[in-house]
C-alpha cells in the first residue's frame, strides 16, 4: 500500500539513488572534456574552476555511481520482495518484477528493470578494469576497451530511465564533437603525417623524442598532448608534456621517463630499433675519464666502489652515448590540452618547482621566456631603434622567474643541462650587449637529494671540496653550469622568505612532481601567502 511508510521509504530510497545517477553519468562524462577545459583556461572561470583535478574528480563521480547504483539496486528489490510478501493480490513473485516485464515499468515497453541489469553488470566491469592494477599492471588495453562500454552503457541509460536525456544531451553533444575533432581522419586532413624523427636515449631510463610539427599546430608552454605509436600499441594513447618552446618551428619535443608498461615498451623498442651508427667510443671514453678523474679526487671514496662494466653495461653506454639518433616512426598526437602553466605570462614573479621528471613543463616554460626576452632586447645595429620595445603586459607580465630543479642523482640533471647552459649564456649576452650588470631574468636553483649536505658531517668534506672548485672556476663540477648544484633537500621557509623580500610583484609558484612533495610545498606557499599551482602527471 503507498500508505504504508515501509513502502513509501523504500520508493524513496530507489529514487534518491536514480536521481543521483542521473547526474553523475552525465557529471562523470563533463569532466573529460579535454578541449573545453583547455578554453575555459582562457576565461575568467579559471581562476574559479579546479581544472587540474578534472581526472581525480572524475575517479570520485566514479566511486558515487557504483555507490548510487548500490543504493538504486538496494531499493528496487526491496520494493519487489516487499511486493510478493505484503501485496500478494497483486499476484507478481520478486523475480517476475525484477526479471520481466510484468511490473510494466520504464518508459519503452516497461523494460526499466530487464535493462537495469546489463547496466549494473557494465558498471560492474569498468569499474574493476578501471583499477590502478589493470591500469598500470600491463593491461592497458583492457581497461580502453573495457571503458568503450561507455557507448551500450549511455544507450541503455537512455531507455532504462525517462528523463536521462535531458541530462546527457549537451554533454553527449560536445562529446562527440570533440571525438570528431580527435579522430584519426580529421587529423590526417588536418596535419597530415606525423613522425618521430630522432630519439635520445638518456640516463635513469628517459626517453628523448624530437616529433615533427606540422606548420598549424599551436600550443603553449607547458600544453601536453596524447601520443599513439602504432609499432607500440595500437590503442594505447598516453598523456606527455610538451617539453619544447611553442617559438621552435619544424618539431615538437618529448622528454619520456620509463614508469610503466608502455613507458618501458618505448623505451626497449627505440633501443633495440636505432643500431649503433658511427662510431661512440670517443666520447664513451671521454665520459670514463671524467668518472675516473672524478673518482681521484673524492675524498673517502674506496677503489671496490668502482667496480669494472661487463660488455652489456658497455654496449648500454655505447646507445647513450650516442646522444641523437635519427629514425622515422609513424605516431598519432592528440592535444594540446592546457594546463595550470597557462598562467605564466600573466604572473608578475613566478616560481617554477620541478621534481625529476617534473621538469618538463618548466623547460618549455623557460625556452619560451628567454625567446620573448631575446625578442624584445633586438634593436638595428646602425640606428639602435627597438623594434618590440618593451614586453607589453598582454604578451608577458614576468618580471622574475625563479626555477628550482630537484633531482635525486647527479645522472638525472643529464637531461636537461645544455637548455639550462643556454640559458646561461643568453642571459649573459643580453647583458653584455646592453652594457649593463648582469640581472637575471631568470634564477636557476638544482639540488641533489641524494648528496649530503654541509651541515652533515658525513658530507661536509665533499662540500668543502666542490665550493672550493666552484669559486676557482666558476662551474659546477657537478654540472658544469655556473650556478652551484646545492646538497641535500630544499628548506622551502628558507627559499620563500628570500623570494618575498625581492619583492618582483604578487608571487606564484608553479609546480609539477610527485603529489607528496607538491603538498610540502603547498603548504609552505599558504604561509608566505604565494599563489600555488599544480600540474598532474
Amino acid at each position: 500500500s503507498s500508505s504504508d511508510p515501509a513502502y513509501t521509504a523504500i520508493r524513496i530510497f530507489a529514487s534518491v539513488g536514480g536521481m543521483l545517477l542521473n547526474f553523475n553519468c552525465m557529471f562523470v562524462l563533463v569532466l573529460v572534456l579535454r578541449k573545453c577545459h583547455s578554453l575555459l583556461r582562457s576565461t575568467p572561470l579559471a581562476a574559479i574552476l579546479p581544472l587540474d583535478q578534472h581526472i581525480t574528480f572524475h575517479k570520485m563521480v566514479g566511486a558515487a555511481i557504483g555507490v548510487s547504483a548500490a543504493i538504486h539496486v538496494g531499493g528496487h528489490i526491496a520494493h519487489a520482495v516487499y511486493v510478493q510478501t505484503v501485496t500478494p493480490e497483486k499476484n507478481m513473485t520478486a523475480v517476475d518484477i525484477l526479471f520481466t516485464q510484468k511490473a510494466n515499468m520504464g518508459w519503452v515497453a516497461g523494460t526499466a528493470y530487464i535493462t537495469g541489469w546489463p547496466i549494473l553488470g557494465i558498471l560492474i566491469i569498468m569499474t574493476i578494469c578501471s583499477l590502478p592494477f589493470v591500469r598500470r599492471g600491463g593491461h592497458f588495453e583492457v581497461f580502453y576497451w573495457t571503458h568503450m562500454l561507455y557507448v551500450p552503457f549511455w544507450i541503455l541509460l537512455i531507455i532504462h530511465a525517462e528523463v536521462f536525456w535531458y541530462y546527457l544531451v549537451l554533454p553527449l553533444t560536445m562529446f562527440i564533437i570533440e571525438k570528431i575533432l580527435g579522430s584519426r581522419l580529421i587529423k590526417k586532413a588536418r596535419y597530415g603525417d606525423i613522425f618521430v624523427t630522432e630519439v635520445g636515449l638518456l640516463p635513469s631510463g628517459v626517453c628523448h623524442l624530437v616529433i615533427s610539427r606540422p606548420d598549424n599546430f599551436r600550443y603553449r608552454p607547458g600544453d601536453y598532448i596524447f601520443l599513439q605509436i602504432p609499432a607500440i600499441a595500437k590503442f594505447e594513447w598516453h598523456p606527455f608534456t610538451i617539453s619544447s618552446a611553442p617559438e621552435m618551428k619544424g618539431h615538437i619535443w618529448l622528454h619520456v621517463r620509463t614508469a610503466g608498461h608502455w613507458t618501458k615498451q618505448l623505451y626497449e623498442y627505440f633501443s633495440a630499433l636505432d643500431p649503433i651508427q658511427e662510431n661512440p667510443d670517443k666520447e664513451l671514453k671521454m665520459r670514463q675519464r671524467k668518472s675516473h678523474a672524478r673518482a681521484s679526487w673524492m675524498p673517502g671514496k674506496r677503489q671496490s666502489q668502482f667496480k669494472i662494466k661487463d660488455k652489456e653495461e658497455l654496449k648500454a653506454e655505447k646507445r647513450i652515448a650516442q646522444v641523437m639518433k635519427k629514425v622515422h616512426v609513424k605516431c598519432n598526437i592528440d592535444g594540446p590540452y592546457g594546463t595550470a602553466t597557462r598562467e605564466i605570462f600573466e604572473t608578475e614573479h613566478a616560481v617554477l618547482v620541478g621534481a625529476g621528471i617534473g621538469v618538463t613543463p618548466m623547460a618549455s616554460i623557460l625556452q619560451s621566456i628567454m625567446y620573448r626576452y631575446k625578442e624584445s632586447k633586438r634593436v638595428c645595429p646602425n640606428c639602435k631603434f627597438s623594434f618590440y620595445g618593451v614586453i607589453p603586459d598582454s604578451v608577458m607580465k614576468l618580471k622574475k622567474v625563479h626555477f628550482i630543479w630537484i633531482n635525486r642523482d647527479q645522472k638525472s640533471f643529464e637531461w636537461f643541462v645544455g637548455l639550462l647552459n643556454k640559458i646561461e649564456k643568453e642571459q649573459i649576452d643580453v647583458a653584455f650587449e646592453e652594457g649593463k650588470d648582469l640581472e637575471k631574468v631568470i634564477d636557476i636553483t638544482l639540488y641533489m637529494t641524494a648528496a649530503k649536505a654541509k651541515t652533515d658531517i658525513r658530507g661536509a668534506g665533499l662540500q668543502m671540496a666542490l665550493s672550493i672548485i666552484h669559486r676557482r672556476d666558476k662551474k659546477d663540477l657537478i654540472t658544469g653550469l655556473s650556478t652551484r648544484t646545492q646538497a641535500g633537500r630544499p628548506n622551502w621557509n628558507e627559499i620563500f622568505s628570500k623570494i618575498s623580500e625581492e619583492r618582483k610583484g604578487k608571487v606564484k609558484v608553479f609546480f609539477c612532481g610527485a603529489p607528496q612533495l607538491g603538498q610540502v610545498v603547498k603548504k609552505a606557499c599558504m604561509k608566505f601567502d604565494f599563489r600555488f599551482r599544480k600540474e598532474n602527471f
